[in-house]
């Protein structure tokens, strides 16, 4: 028993997330939550949309919005597809929440106390056409580095290079178009990230050996280049504010902290935020999991580009507080996933929006595929053709046609109540063994954050009970020996119940009504033991049973192209 505090990366409020953006961070982030909670663990799953910063801004002014407005109805709208997804989040909240905004303006004080912020006049980018400085998010031009000309001032989308907006080539607003940019003279806070770079080493020397290579190696690339001091304010009108008692004169001008110093911190704001919302009777202590929590163990899940915020950035600031915040232990990082050969892009809405696949498919197709192809040590490319391949072998092959015809033919040969038949015998100890093994190989890669070896696993899983099946073949038994025809029935129904719990994380709807086809008392999805004699015996002789609807219906050849002539399917 432990305490795990989980988190993911949070969604931007500027508009519906692609598949993309929920294998890269809040959809493997589930599967572990609901895996540790299975194994008896505390878990706290916490996420929240990222609320700040030019994205808020820009979309709501091409929906001709107010910026709260935008993001509180964008915030439900994005709800709503993740409580579709079945996403089990402990608390999803708002980084515009009054607790983040106290606790950004908490952390900035206790820099400044400490000597790691900074206040600097800089020259900054100006439109004349807009009349305004130009957060680096609101100009666009051309990557120095990679070419790509949709970059952005902060960091170039194609390539992951973080930018300053005078690093643009041909650069323009991205409110007006205009190119009649010039630069003038501004003052803003500055993180002096440099100050603390020893510290920031120290803390990756001592985590990242325990993360991804993926992870660390971004890490160590920021590190060796060299931890330059960072301007943490912008001149936004929808942010933190900076708060007066410290910086009276950057108040009076309205600048409000940049995006990525507040919503890492969302983090702890939005575990307040579920404290508070805390039902009348019930003490929910938020800060157990992120003060002095030396009893906790905090894992990350991101996509790539976010590595560099949340390796470095993020533990910076908490270092730089001089107070005991709990730092990552573990970050998950994850690669693209691709659309046929190209990026999933929200800005450029290329590729499968969450919206559209829920639409289209019931939820635990698209998680199954996600997670089993999830882009862990490379880039991978989500194709049509591999979607419904994977959903008709994997999903209605080999789970959803074993559970249909085993419980179809044991009520029609033995009626609605699981029967007795025969002792268990070398057959049923074999598969007690492999199903033993595979549970062992199943849970080391769930423990291990390995979730492509995982889905392998438990696919192995779901094939033993097909193979044991073929191997028996309780149709020809029953003509011969009833007991023995009931014997097979029997265990495989023990296996779908055993394939309820273990697939839960991946499919909780379809795991589900697996386990709800059996007349059991308090029965829970809780984690089975290795011991094949329970594994296989949880589900008693004379239980009795229904036969759910078909779990998964196959992709046809017309899905397929219909699919396809919807969302493209060239490379």
């Amino acid at each position: 028993m432990a305490r795990h505090l989980i988190t993911s990366a949070l969604p931007y409020i500027n508009g519906i997330k692609h598949l993309g953006n929920m294998v890269g961070s809040m959809l493997p982030a589930d599967v572990y939550s609901r895996y540790m909670r299975q194994r008896g663990h505390d878990v706290l799953y916490i996420c929240a949309t990222d609320e700040h910063g030019t994205p808020a801004e820009l979309a709501a002014k091409d929906a001709g919005q107010s910026v709260d407005a935008f993001c509180a109805e964008q915030h439900d709208a994005q709800k709503a597809i993740y409580d579709g997804f079945g996403l089990a989040f402990d608390h999803f909240g708002r980084s515009s929440s009054q607790q983040n905004v106290e606790l950004t303006q908490h952390f900035a004080r206790k820099l400044h106390e400490n000597g790691f912020i900074e206040e600097r006049a800089i020259r900054q980018v100006y439109s004349n056409a807009d009349e305004r400085f130009l957060p680096d998010r609101y100009i666009v031009g051309t990557c120095p580095h990679c070419g790509y000309d949709k970059a952005r001032g902060d960091q170039c989308e194609n390539c992951t290079r973080v930018l300053d907006p005078t690093d643009l080539i041909d650069a323009r607003s991205a409110i007006s178009g205009s190119s009649d940019l010039e630069v003038r003279e501004t003052k803003h806070l500055f993180l002096l990230q440099s100050k603390l770079q020893g510290e920031v080493e120290k803390f990756i020397d001592e985590a990242g050996e325990e993360w991804p290579t993926l992870a660390s190696s971004i890490a160590r690339k920021w590190l060796t280049e060299g931890l330059h001091d960072r301007s943490i304010t912008r001149d936004l009108d929808w942010g933190v504010p900076v708060p007066a008692d410290v910086w009276p004169d950057l108040a009076a001008e309205g600048k409000v902290f940049y995006v990525w110093f507040d919503a890492p911190i969302e983090y702890i704001g939005s575990t307040k935020e579920w404290a508070d919302a805390a039902p009348d009777g019930e003490v929910r202590d938020w800060k157990s999991w992120w003060y002095e929590a030396d009893d906790v163990r905090y894992t990350e899940f991101m996509a790539k580009d976010n590595v560099p915020f949340h390796s470095v950035m993020f533990p910076a600031t908490q270092l730089g507080t001089r107070e005991p915040w709990k730092k990552v232990d573990f970050l998950k990082a994850f690669n693209w996933l691709n659309y046929y050969g190209g990026k999933f892009s929200t800005s450029q809405q290329r590729g499968i929006f969450t919206d559209a696949a829920l639409e289209l498919l019931p939820a635990d197709y698209w998680r199954y595929f996600l997670i089993a192809n999830a882009p862990e040590s490379d880039d991978t490319s989500f194709t049509w053709e591999l979607f419904s391949s994977s959903v008709n072998k994997d999903l209605a092959d080999t789970l959803g046609n074993f559970v249909n015809r085993v419980l179809s033919f044991s009520r029609k040969r033995f009626g609605d109540e699981v029967p007795a038949g025969a002792e268990a015998g070398e057959a049923e100890a074999k598969l007690g063994e492999d199903i033993a093994r595979l549970l062992a190989e199943y849970e080391g890669h769930m423990e291990a954050l390995q979730f492509r070896k995982a889905a392998a696993s438990l696919r192995a899983l779901w094939s033993a009970g097909n193979s044991y099946l073929e191997e028996k073949a309780p149709w020809l038994e029953i003509k011969t020996d009833k007991d023995a025809a009931a014997l097979t029935l029997r265990t495989a129904m023990n296996l779908i119940h055993l394939y309820s719990v273990i697939s839960e994380p991946f499919i909780p709807s379809s795991a589900k009504a697996m386990r709800g086809a059996f007349d059991l008392a308090d029965d829970t999805a809780l984690w089975v033991t290795q011991d094949e004699a329970k594994a296989l015996s949880s589900v008693p002789a004379g239980t009795s049973f229904t036969v759910p609807p078909v779990l998964f219906a196959k992709i046809t050849e017309d899905d397929l192209a219909a699919y396809k002539d919807r969302f493209g399917g060239e490379e």
